[in-house]
């Protein structure tokens, strides 16, 4: 049934309304990179309304992201007052903004930051997104901005970065995700998990834990493992979909 699923999921019905469409808007590596990680930072609540603020951030940049986050001055960061998506407000972009920067110009970027962490023995990106978490925060910041990056030390089930590395890393003749990053092989991807993909998880028998963390993700994509060693995120554009199906039923 997975596999059905999977193969009968189109690239342009999928991206129009998903959070995903924001980074396709780019040809540039890092601009996509930047696009999509504020894309996914903001991939919670309607996905209307995500997809409309990941926008009008990108708009804000002038659309040129990373040239934006690289150059911009505190005079420029004006243009975000007043943006706020759910609890993600313009004090916490201009944070983030500012913590990219540190990324990019001190440490190679966001790919360097990730895939330095991960050896090819790691079963996971665990220690990648640890690493991530740590260099992000080095510069002073908010404590208000740290709970809008997952943390795994705190078994935070990271859905959003878990998303993001999935954009990034997957490569299939469907087009969905990009394939950029080459140092992350799609089996050490960990499935993002809501509570949509976790309700349908259980119902399928993929999914036992009862707790949605961390530990929850990496259980699910053991199981997702099975049906597909090499590339098991793939069906987490089904889980999705499924989801969203059932609530829109609803």
């Amino acid at each position: 049934m997975l596999d059905t699923r999977y193969n009968a999921i189109q690239k342009d019905s999928f991206i129009t309304e998903d959070p995903i469409s924001i980074p396709h808007f780019f040809s540039n590596k890092e601009d996509i990179e930047i696009a999509g990680f504020f894309s996914a930072t903001l991939a919670w609540g309607f996905r209307k309304t995500i997809v409309r603020n990941s926008y009008k951030l990108m708009k804000y940049m002038e659309h040129q992201p990373f040239n934006f986050v690289m150059n911009a001055s505190d005079k420029d960061f004006s243009v975000f007052h007043g943006f706020q998506h759910r609890t993600f407000s313009s004090a916490d972009a201009i944070q983030f903004i500012k913590s990219l920067r540190h990324i990019y110009k001190n440490y190679g970027g966001l790919e360097q930051v990730i895939t330095e962490a991960i050896k090819p023995d790691h079963k996971n990106i665990e220690q990648g997104l640890i690493n991530l978490h740590q260099k992000f925060f080095e510069l002073p910041h908010d404590a208000h901005a740290i709970k809008h990056l997952g943390n795994v030390k705190k078994l935070s089930t990271c859905k959003r970065l878990c998303m993001f590395l999935r954009w990034m890393v997957r490569n299939d003749d469907k087009n969905i995700d990009f394939g950029l990053w080459k140092g992350i092989r799609p089996d050490q991807l960990v499935c993002p998990l809501d509570v949509h993909v976790s309700t349908q998880a259980r119902g399928l028998g993929l999914l036992t834990r009862l707790q949605g963390d961390w530990l929850a993700a990496v259980e699910l994509t053991d199981k997702l493992r099975i049906f597909d060693p090499i590339d098991p995120i793939k069906y987490d554009l089904v889980l999705f979909s499924i989801g969203v199906e059932a609530k829109s039923k609803k």
